[in-house]
């Protein structure tokens, strides 16, 4: 069963996840990763011009791992630098 303290330790965690300098480092990181990952992943679709909705919606999922990834690991340093803090 979750505790008072598991919720409040959920939002500030959300709250770090959407804070200004998390989501801008988790853009730059997404926008010099995304697209080596897209390259790497659909390099064929990608020189014979085939795009569509498909190669669109995996390209999104694409750069919204690394844009998770660093968003994640931004609020996890936030949290366990509060938790060193206090």
């Amino acid at each position: 069963m979750a505790t008072g303290n598991q919720f409040g330790g959920s939002r500030r965690f959300l709250y770090h996840w959407f804070r200004r300098e998390t989501v801008w480092r988790a853009l730059k990181v997404a926008g010099i990763v995304g697209p080596i990952l897209t390259v790497i992943n659909q390099y064929d679709l990608l020189l014979n011009l085939d795009f569509s909705a498909r190669l669109g919606f995996k390209t999104a999922l694409t750069f919204l791992v690394p844009y998770s990834v660093s968003s994640y690991s931004s609020a996890r340093a936030y949290m366990d630098k509060e938790r060193a803090a206090s």
